[in-house]
């Protein structure tokens, strides 16, 4: 399993990769959203609202992924910060 964290402005996102999946989580004051891969190659990126919530939506790209993330975070899409091991998420 391997983990990654960053932080921006009050918004941690921490990376990790599980047997089945590779999960982008967030949190800012309480607030979190997660976005999940299947690690079994190509696959839509799964926003939800924890790292172990059901499924919002899906997206093929990561940028709307993102962006809905930043949304249920109350914040901007470029306010988040994304660990390096999470850069090539999405299609």
């Amino acid at each position: 399993m391997t983990d990654d964290v960053a932080e921006a402005d009050g918004i941690t996102a921490r990376y990790r990769e599980t047997d089945s999946e590779r999960v982008l989580e967030y949190d800012r004051d309480g607030r979190t959203a997660a976005i999940a891969q299947n690690t079994d190659g190509y696959a839509m990126l799964k926003v939800r609202p924890t790292a172990d919530g059901d499924e919002l939506e899906r997206y093929y790209g990561f940028d709307m992924a993102l962006d809905h993330a930043a949304e249920l975070l109350g914040v901007g899409p470029h306010d988040l910060p994304v660990p390096d091991a999470a850069a090539d998420m999405g299609m």
